[in-house]
């Protein structure tokens, strides 16, 4: 455990002397501000209060393509600069590597979402009697959830490659496929459609917490996610010992 704490740590503040890290969080941000921005306007036009969804709809799609350029240095960088062999044959467990490495890429998107929060709290000042704060905890604990998941997949992705670039698309396909996988249920109707729908991350987001609903088999869907992501890119890592 002491290791993993102790990679995770290295992780966490190597990412605050990295320019694309701060460039990833800054544009995130900004995006975030200029969409905030403009819902307020158009719902003060149109004379209706905005709720905390103009931040969560936004940030979760923007998590989408942040948190691969987050993740993506992750393992990818320990092989490209010939470290990973170093790291196998150090006391390390491969889990703690690998959850190490998770939880420092994981802290570091949890700093930039609590930063987000400004909005929904200026958002609350703004607008009588103020946003519904219950919406607002089980929204953004549908966030944490899914960058949870989110970043292990990046991290089990990062495993397998040594480039970058490459680990950024693949980890982007991976996030694709399975935000749209339950498109297709309606159409196979019993076939097969309701796992579909149970294995769709936006719909496990959507249907629930984005509704202000804390769902338990939802919880249970992310945490096994996660899970499950770690333990390939667990043994992604164990793998190399045998090459």
């Amino acid at each position: 455990m002491r290791n993993m704490w102790t990679i995770a740590s290295r992780e966490y503040k190597h990412y605050f002397g990295t320019p694309a890290a701060y460039l990833v969080a800054f544009m995130l941000l900004v995006i975030l501000g200029i969409i905030f921005y403009a819902n307020v306007v158009g719902a003060m036009l149109q004379q209706f209060a905005p709720g905390v969804q103009i931040v969560l709809g936004p940030l979760v799609t923007l998590l989408l393509f942040a948190t691969p350029a987050i993740t993506m240095r992750l393992l990818a960088d320990e092989q490209r600069l010939g470290t990973m062999e170093l790291l196998l044959t150090a006391p390390v467990k491969d889990w703690e590597l690998v959850v190490g490495k998770w939880l420092g890429g994981f802290l570091f998107m949890l700093t930039i979402i609590a930063i987000t929060l400004l909005y929904p709290i200026y958002l609350h000042q703004i607008v009588d009697p103020g946003i519904d704060q219950g919406l607002m905890v089980s929204g953004y604990l549908g966030v944490i959830l899914l960058t949870a998941v989110l970043t292990a997949i990046g991290v089990a992705v990062s495993s397998l490659f040594s480039n970058q670039i490459a680990v950024f698309f693949a980890t982007l396909g991976v996030y694709l496929i399975l935000w749209l996988v339950g498109l297709p249920s309606q159409a196979m109707g019993a076939m097969g459609g309701p796992l579909l729908k149970y294995l769709d991350l936006s719909e496990q987001f959507y249907s629930t917490f984005f509704q202000g609903i804390i769902d338990l088999s939802s919880v249970v869907y992310f945490v096994s996610l996660t899970a499950l992501a770690l333990f390939l890119g667990t043994i992604s890592v164990d793998s190399r010992r045998w090459r």
